[in-house]
C-alpha cells in the first residue's frame, strides 16, 4: 500500500510525502520508460539504531536524466518500496490527475519492487532532493521531501538575455526540441516570466522550423542586420501580456517527433524597456509540456489579420480608425503541396499594440459573411489570454477571414505605422485549429498608392505612398476619407507555409474592379521586405 501526496508553491518547489506500508527504506523515483534502469531515484530510511539514510542516485548514471517535468508528461512513474532479499514484484496502472493538469486526467504506471542492486547505484550530486522529515511505525514509513520542478532535463535550460538600454528589443534564438524515438503530443504550454521582468516582457512566441532550414547559433536581434534570426514563420505556441498557460482539447494537440514535424524552433521574446533601464537580465521563456498518449488531431495556428510593416498605418488624433487585413485561402492547396482540410477552429488569440480599442475577425464565403469567428470590442493590451471558442468553427478551402482592428489615437501627434515597436502597431489574430496543414500565415494590407490618390497625395511607388501620409496635414475629414479608402482598396495577401515560401494574391474589394497596381508594386516590396528584414520600421 503506497500514499503519494504532492504539491507546488509558486517558486516552483515541489514538496511530496510518500508513506508506504513496509519498514526499513523507502524509494521514489521518475523514469521515461517505467523501468529503473535510467530512473532518477531518491532513497531514504531508519537503521535499527534510528539514524536516518537518504540519498540521491541516478540508476545506470549514463542515460539521460529525466526532470519532474515527465509528471506533466504522463511518462511512467517508479515507486519502489521494501526490504532486501524479498522476490516479489506487483504492477498496477491507476488514472492520476495531476494538480496542474486540472482538465484532464493522465495515467501513470506504478510498480513496486522490493529489490534494488545496490552496485549500479551512483551518487548523483546534481539533484536536489532535500528531506524534510523521516519516520517510521510499526507498519508504515514516511518520507516527506521537496525538489524544484525543474531539475536535470537537458531540454529545459535558462536563457540569460542581457536586455539593451532600448525602448524595444526583439530577441531571437533557435532551440532543439525534445528528442523522441516516437511521434508525441505537446498537450500545454506555459509561461516562465522571469518575476522582476513581468512589465519587461512584451510577448513570447515559438516558431517551428523546417527541417531544411541553416539556421544561426546564439542570440541575436529577430529582425536586425542577420536575416537568418528572422527565420521560421509557423506560429507553435504564443504568450502576450495578461495571458495564462493553455491546454490544448481533449482531441488535438501539437506533434513532435516525426518526419514531418520539427527539429528546431525559434524562440523570439519582445522587450519593452520604456524606462531604458540598465543592467536587466531576463530569463523568460515557454515550457511545454508533452505525452506518448496521442489525441486524434495534430494541432496548428493560422496567423490572420494585416501585414505587419508601415503600409498599414493609422492616423493621429482619432477617436475611432479601423484597419483591414483580409485572408483569402483559395490558394491554400497549391501552396500546402495537396488539397487542405476543413479548418475546425477551437481557440483563438487577439493582437494589437497600446493604441487598440477593438479586434473582430469575420468569415466570408462567396462574397457573403457567414458570421463573426471572434470578437472583443473592448480590447485590453493588458489582457492577451488565449481564449476558447463557444463551438468548433469550420473554415472551408476557398472562405475568406476578414480581420478589421478599431484604433484610437488622441494622444498622438504623430502618424503611427505598424512595425514591431511597442509605439507601432499590430492587428492580428492567431487562429488553432486542426487537423495541420503547411501554411503558417494569411495577411493583407491595402493598396497605399490608392488610399494616397483618393487623400488627392503625389505618389508613384509604395515608399512614396507610406511618406505621404507621414506628410499628410490631418484632421477629422482627412481620417474618415482615409478609413473609407482603406476599406475600399484592394487587398493583396500574403500567404507563407512554414518553410517561409511567400505568394501574394491580389484580391478585389467589393466596392471597385481589381487594380494590377497592387500586385505589381506592393507584392515585390513585401517580398523584399521578407528577404533581407534590414528596416528599421521603428522610425516610422
Amino acid at each position: 500500500m503506497v500514499y503519494l501526496r504532492w504539491d507546488l508553491d509558486e517558486q516552483e518547489m515541489m514538496t511530496f510525502e510518500l508513506q508506504v506500508h513496509t519498514t526499513g527504506w523507502v524509494a521514489f523515483g521518475f523514469s521515461p520508460h517505467g523501468e529503473l534502469p535510467g530512473s532518477d531515484i531518491v532513497i531514504g530510511g531508519i537503521f535499527p539504531n534510528g539514524s536516518i539514510y537518504f540519498s540521491r542516485y541516478l540508476r545506470y548514471p549514463k542515460v539521460s536524466q529525466m526532470a519532474l517535468d515527465v509528471v506533466a508528461q504522463a511518462n511512467k512513474l517508479s515507486l519502489s518500496a521494501g526490504q532486501k532479499h524479498i522476490q516479489n514484484q506487483l504492477d498496477m496502472t491507476e488514472a492520476i490527475t495531476y494538480h496542474e493538469a486540472r482538465e484532464g486526467s493522465q495515467k501513470y504506471n506504478f510498480c513496486f519492487i522490493q529489490t534494488i542492486d545496490e552496485a549500479t547505484l551512483e551518487e548523483d550530486e546534481s539533484q536536489d532532493y532535500q528531506l524534510l522529515s523521516l519516520t517510521e511505525d510499526e507498519t508504515f514509513t514516511t518520507m516527506l521531501f521537496k525538489r524544484h520542478l525543474r531539475t536535470c532535463d537537458l531540454n529545459d535550460l535558462d536563457i540569460t538575455f542581457a536586455v539593451p538600454v532600448e525602448e524595444t528589443k526583439y530577441a531571437c534564438t533557435f532551440i532543439p526540441l525534445p528528442m523522441v524515438k516516437q511521434k508525441h503530443h505537446i498537450y500545454k504550454f506555459e509561461p516562465v516570466i522571469t518575476p522582476h521582468n513581468i512589465t519587461l516582457v512584451h510577448h513570447i512566441l515559438v516558431y517551428a522550423c523546417g527541417n531544411a532550414s541553416v539556421l544561426p547559433s546564439g542570440i541575436d536581434d529577430c529582425y536586425g542586420a542577420d536575416p537568418d534570426f528572422a527565420l521560421c514563420s509557423q506560429v507553435l505556441v504564443g504568450w502576450a501580456l495578461g495571458g495564462e498557460s493553455y491546454q490544448f482539447p481533449d482531441e488535438a494537440a501539437l506533434s513532435i517527433g516525426t518526419p514531418l514535424d520539427p527539429q528546431y524552433i525559434r524562440l523570439e521574446i519582445h522587450y519593452s524597456n520604456f524606462d531604458l533601464l540598465p543592467g536587466l537580465i531576463d530569463s523568460s521563456g515557454i515550457r511545454i509540456y508533452y505525452t506518448p498518449e496521442l489525441r486524434k488531431y495534430d494541432v496548428a495556428v493560422l496567423q490572420t489579420g494585416i501585414f505587419t510593416f508601415p503600409v498599414h498605418f493609422i492616423p493621429p488624433g482619432a477617436e475611432s480608425y479601423r484597419s483591414y487585413g483580409l485572408c483569402n485561402t483559395s490558394q491554400f492547396d497549391e501552396m500546402n503541396g495537396m488539397p487542405v482540410p476543413e479548418l475546425h477552429v477551437f481557440a483563438y488569440l487577439l493582437h494589437t499594440h497600446l493604441s487598440g480599442r477593438g479586434v473582430k475577425a469575420a468569415q466570408y464565403r462567396n462574397g457573403e459573411q457567414l458570421g463573426i469567428i471572434c470578437e472583443d470590442n473592448k480590447y485590453d493590451f493588458t489582457l492577451q489570454e488565449i481564449r476558447e471558442m463557444k463551438e468548433i468553427l469550420t473554415i472551408k478551402p476557398g472562405d475568406e477571414i476578414l480581420v478589421e482592428c478599431t484604433f484610437q489615437t488622441l494622444d498622438r501627434s504623430g502618424i503611427t505605422f505598424g512595425g514591431p515597436s511597442t509605439m507601432n502597431e499590430m492587428c492580428l489574430t492567431f487562429l488553432f485549429y486542426y487537423p495541420r496543414n503547411n501554411i503558417s500565415s494569411c495577411m493583407g494590407y491595402p493598396d497605399i498608392l490608392y488610399i494616397a490618390h483618393v487623400l488627392k497625395q503625389e505618389a508613384s511607388d509604395t515608399m512614396e505612398g507610406i511618406m505621404a501620409m507621414d506628410l499628410l496635414n490631418w484632421d477629422n475629414e482627412t481620417i474618415k476619407t482615409a478609413e473609407k479608402a482603406a476599406k475600399e482598396a484592394d487587398q493583396v495577401v500574403a500567404i507563407k507555409t512554414i518553410n517561409v515560401i511567400l505568394w501574394c494574391i491580389s484580391h478585389s474589394s467589393q466596392f471597385r474592379i481589381i487594380s494590377k497596381l497592387a500586385e505589381e508594386a506592393l507584392c515585390p516590396f513585401i517580398q523584399a521586405i521578407d528577404e533581407e528584414v534590414e528596416e528599421d520600421w521603428t522610425q516610422y
